[in-house]
């Protein structure tokens, strides 16, 4: 494990009472009650980015952006889109009858390639057992991988997701290249079931009698992806343009996530009470097509950070063997994370990395590992003083160059370190890629509206005052047919097997009636068009409703008499009425290019 080389401060042998800076949880938020500090969980992530959820939130963005978010393949969600499944598979069939695809079964809650299969028709779906008690997520497979000495291979790549509010991404620099261990051969029903041919996973692959293990980063089954770059690179490979993509892809990806991630975090850290903030290090499993394009395969919010491997001495005995390829990719992710995530660092705005000294006993500041419980340990973070640091600028499409952080080499032991291996891509490009958080400001609407702090259902009486104070309804839309809609939605969203303790409904539920409605006000519009219109219709009657609520408390509290009438500190505060008036005309600027399109 990587924490093996952290070096552990011995002065807490029965655990700390104090609260920690950091606790590292081994499985998910929940692992333990903590009530400060940080913790490197997100709640919800798990159930994020199981295959179906995850599926789910990648098609929503699919409906309101379907050429940005073409990376990840055509899913069906089973046992629920079965008929669906084997009806459009039919019909692509006909109207193409050269089209011999295959497909790869995935169950949701799978994980290290166990239950994973491929099968060239849905028919073949009904013999492998029961997918009530399982579901399982079948994709069109991609028959045209890229290949590097004829076998398959994909790439995990380690995204630090350090905030949701604002959104902060970083991506690790390099990353894995996990290969099979046969050569490939485009899928047929002779070659459907050799798992060492189609499936990339390491689990799999390395009972493989052809499994290389090597001390080095440019061969065996296990690589670094930047040296699969170089190699791509002396064959004339645009690498600049790849990762461009791979970027674009992550992005793209976390912000399907983010706006039931959101609905999650308010779940368990309600706003106004004492809580932990969160970051978390998500493995991203991609592969290459023959075109060099990016596909999602799968997001692992519990990636191994392993860094040896298991070596069998003699039948039966085995023993840990450190792995170089593992090291040099890992060891720099788990450094970087602890470096971006010191809490002392964040009160100095240009300081982004406290020092760090090139012994290898000292590779991470001073840590000390608290057990907690099974799988879980707390990370107590001390950090050191030093110098500011500044990161150059970078091009999206820069790739893996590497970062060089300035220092004046004679007051700064880090100028002869490796420059940071997390690069930031959000804020950094978001630019680029905030038209697409539409749905994120659909769930900010869905939490306002939640009423009960800690839920994650809304209710029938909350959804009808979402309707009334966006002054939704009207003499073609009544509030029957709002609870009408309301009940649709629900009990379909409610029918779909998902173990919900809550009734009510869910985001994805509000997140289709809010279309619904789109699509109802704007019509001739497409549908991203559609739903920003609605968005901006909304943020403004609320930003109205707030700021006569806004005006008439001060009213009441002009007629009170004054409690306070002395500020120390001599700031001087503009009056609080210009806030929401100021918000409502920002709104009123963005609806106003839509008010052609309202009914």
């Amino acid at each position: 494990s990587i924490f093996s080389d952290i070096p552990v401060e011995k002065g807490c042998p029965f655990g700390r009472r104090l609260p920690c800076d950091i606790y590292w949880h081994g499985v998910s938020f929940h692992d333990n009650e903590i009530f400060s500090g940080q913790v490197n969980k997100f709640p919800g992530m798990t159930e994020m980015v199981r295959k179906i959820t995850l599926s789910r939130a990648v098609r929503t963005m699919q409906d309101l952006f379907p050429e940005e978010y073409n990376f990840y393949p055509r899913s069906w969600i089973l046992p629920e889109e079965f008929p669906l499944f084997v009806a459009e598979v039919r019909m692509m069939k006909e109207s193409d009858p050269a089209w011999k695809p295959a497909f790869i079964v995935k169950p949701d809650g799978g994980c290290q390639g166990d239950g994973i299969y491929l099968i060239k028709d849905p028919s073949d779906i009904r013999l492998a057992g029961n997918l009530q008690s399982r579901p399982a997520v079948v994709q069109e497979y991609i028959c045209k991988p890229l290949l590097i000495d004829k076998l398959k291979f994909d790439i995990r790549l380690y995204v630090l997701l350090k905030s949701l509010e604002p959104l902060e991404i970083y991506i690790a620099k390099d990353g894995l290249s996990r290969f099979c261990t046969e050569p490939y051969q485009e899928p047929t029903l002779k070659n459907l079931h050799q798992v060492f041919m189609h499936l990339t996973n390491y689990s799999l692959n390395i009972h493989s009698g052809n499994f290389i293990h090597s001390d080095s980063v440019n061969t065996g089954s296990k690589r670094t992806f930047s040296s699969i770059l170089y190699r791509l690179s002396s064959r004339g490979v645009d690498i600049k343009k790849v990762w461009s993509d791979i970027i674009s892809l992550v992005i793209k990806t976390i912000v399907a996530l983010t706006p039931e991630l959101k609905v999650y975090y308010q779940s368990d850290i309600p706003t106004g009470k004492p809580g932990p903030t969160c970051f978390q290090i998500l493995g991203f499993d991609i592969l290459l097509m023959k075109n060099l394009k990016p596909m999602l395969l799968e997001v692992n919010a519990n990636p191994s950070m392993r860094i040896e491997h298991e070596q069998e001495l003699s039948p039966g005995v085995f023993e840990n063997v450190p792995s170089p390829v593992d090291e040099e990719v890992k060891v720099a992710v788990i450094r970087d994370t602890l470096r971006l995530m010191d809490p002392y660092k964040k009160k100095k705005k240009d300081n982004l990395f406290p020092d760090i000294y090139m012994d290898s006993k000292q590779r991470f500041p001073s840590i000390s590992v608290i057990p907690l419980s099974p799988g879980t340990i707390t990370l107590y973070y001390r950090s050191q003083p030093s110098e500011p640091a500044s990161e150059k600028k970078e091009q999206l499409s820069e790739g893996g160059s590497t970062d060089k952080l300035e220092h004046d080499s004679s007051k700064s032991p880090e100028a002869s370190l490796p420059s940071p291996c997390l690069k930031q891509v959000f804020p950094k490009y978001a630019k680029q890629f905030n038209y697409l958080r539409l749905v994120e400001r659909v769930a900010a609407l869905f939490i306002r509206f939640l009423g009960v702090k800690g839920t994650m259902r809304l209710g029938p009486t909350g959804f009808r005052t979402f309707v009334r104070n966006c002054k939704l309804s009207n003499s073609n839309f009544s509030m029957a047919t709002v609870d009408i809609l309301y009940i649709d939605i629900t009990r379909r969203w409610n029918s779909v097997g998902m173990d919900h303790k809550e009734s009510g409904m869910c985001l994805q539920a509000f997140v289709e009636a809010f279309f619904c409605l789109a699509q109802k006000r704007c019509k001739s519009l497409p549908l991203h068009e559609q739903v920003a219109t609605l968005i901006d219709f909304c943020e403004y009657q609320l930003a109205t409703l707030d700021e006569k609520r806004l005006v008439c408390s001060r009213g009441i509290m002009e007629r009170r008499p004054a409690l306070i009438t002395y500020q120390p500190d001599g700031l001087h505060l503009a009056p609080a009425h210009h806030a929401p008036l100021l918000n409502r005309m920002a709104a009123a600027n963005k609806l106003a290019g839509y008010r052609s399109h309202r009914l």
